[in-house]
């Protein structure tokens, strides 16, 4: 598939998100931009945020982990499960008690201002750095598929991607994003299912062919139950998934951003319930994928592709969507849902922390109503400066699979949150609000430094996603003994 097919696949799709953000932008307030006037259908709201939890992270490497774990990572998305009827239970309502834009106004509100800061700041560093994995990686497909063969570097490769997700942000902000999400997701799961399809046919197997196979099974296994000292041990990858989501969706300003914009609060528990359903299917058919992709690789003796002269199994997807010669049509397939899943969750990254910095940081609702929409469209354009170069750096320092770097980085930056909201939902305890800050510090730093701990001097326990439970729980008691007497 040629690089100019490409390019014009992904100029004709833009410019049909440019069209939704004309369409739902023509107001251009800050209430559509933070909150879509409080008006989003929560059956749309659920199926965009189909596409902005998996990403173009999800796309690539969950098909690409496949060999090295198997199916072990269903265990996770097992707990998700668990995770989403704790945020639609325990968090949405006391979002919606308090009507917040930022859900770390609840922090202000129940701690105080050092508090609010606090939450804020741990925020600000997960989203930078989760939307960044996710763009870093369609990023480096883009290069190694279209820009590399006409010598653009990939800094110019990141601007053009961050500038064209400003241009159909810039005006609706999430009543927009509610919109281009539904139609990327549609987009991404029509071609995990088109791409399933035209790879099993080319094997010469027909679905449930594919599923009865013998290959498959070497493939196919999910729970790991043979040693807890094991990183994806079932109990430690399930409970991991819960507090991940609890986390990455129920104390994330991206995530609820987009709950927060619907009618009522039984219409988000309704959107977070229907949407983990779908969310943990698709899940599963990206494991398929990925299954089949190995199958097929090893079939033709296709070998892994490199980036920086290393195999990356990230890139086997591309690889065999665009060069292996199954055809225009999947070649298409691959590239709409590749940028569809890739944006959607890159969008209201970009739209969150805008919003975030606005409300936590700037405090923009203190402010003269003439001079908010001055700040929110400038602090849009700086939110996305820092993306690119974040997304630049790690080119130079990210080696390992990048779900599983998403994955360990949330261990480290939500613990803080977790403890946080913990204390205050399930206690009625004051604290000295001003030293919040030093117990999320300390937290983040015992935790780190357990995480580096090599797994021999632990009897061979690999620490896995239990880091961010732990992070959580050291942050309570740090809040305990703070406590006002």
């Amino acid at each position: 598939m040629s690089s100019f097919l490409i390019l014009t696949l992904l100029l004709g799709y833009f410019l049909i998100l440019i069209l939704i953000s004309y369409l739902t932008g023509k107001n251009d307030s800050n209430i559509d931009f933070f909150k879509a006037g409080k008006k989003s259908p929560w059956y749309l709201v659920a199926f965009g945020m189909i596409g902005a939890s998996l990403s173009g992270v999800t796309f690539i490497s969950v098909p690409g982990w496949v060999e090295a774990s198997q199916f072990s990572y269903f265990q996770v998305v097992l707990g998700y499960m668990v995770g989403y009827v704790v945020v639609a239970f325990v968090l949405l309502p006391v979002y919606y008690k308090l009507n917040l834009t930022s859900i770390y106004e609840y922090l202000f509100h129940r701690f105080g201002f050092v508090s609010h800061k606090t939450g804020a700041f741990f925020f600000f560093v997960s989203r930078v750095l989760g939307a960044a994995f996710r763009l870093y990686l369609v990023a480096i497909v883009l290069q190694q598929f279209i820009f590399d063969e006409w010598n653009v570097p990939f800094e110019i490769t990141v601007v053009i991607s961050i500038l064209l997700i400003w241009i159909y942000t810039f005006r609706g902000g999430i009543k927009t994003i509610v919109w281009t999400d539904t139609l990327q997701t549609l987009f991404m799961i029509t071609a995990v299912i088109l791409s399933i399809y035209f790879i099993t046919d080319s094997l010469g197997w027909t679905f449930s062919e594919f599923l009865a196979s013998e290959e498959l099974k070497s493939y196919s296994t999910i729970f790991n139950t043979d040693s807890i000292l094991d990183k994806n041990y079932f109990l430690k990858s399930f409970f991991g998934g819960v507090f991940i989501t609890i986390c990455m969706t129920g104390l994330d300003q991206d995530m609820m951003q987009k709950n927060l914009s619907c009618k009522s609060l039984k219409d988000a528990q309704k959107n977070m319930l229907s949407f983990s359903l779908v969310l943990t299917l698709v899940t599963f058919l990206f494991l398929l994928l990925g299954a089949l992709l190995f199958i097929y690789a090893k079939r033709n003796n296709i070998e892994m592709p490199l980036l920086d002269g290393n195999p990356k199994t990230d890139l086997l997807f591309p690889e065999i969507a665009l060069n292996s010669g199954l055809g225009i049509t999947l070649g298409i397939t691959f590239v709409l849902g590749l940028v569809a899943a890739a944006y959607s969750s890159a969008d209201s990254a970009l739209t969150s922390l805008t919003t975030s910095f606005c409300v936590d940081v700037l405090d923009m609702t203190q402010k003269p109503e003439k001079e908010q929409k001055s700040i929110r469209k400038k602090t849009h354009i700086g939110m996305s400066i820092l993306l690119v170069i974040v997304i630049i750096s790690f080119k130079y320092i990210l080696n390992s699979n990048v779900i599983d770097s998403l994955l360990t980085v949330a261990g480290y930056t939500y613990g803080p949150l977790l403890g946080l909201f913990a204390f205050g939902i399930f206690t009625d305890y004051k604290i000295k609000d001003q030293f919040v800050w030093i117990v999320a510090l300390v937290s983040v730093t015992i935790v780190f430094m357990l995480g580096k701990i090599p797994a021999e001097d632990l009897g061979g326990y690999v620490i896995g996603y239990e880091l961010l439970p732990l992070n959580g729980l050291l942050t309570f008691i740090g809040l305990i003994l703070i406590r006002r007497k």
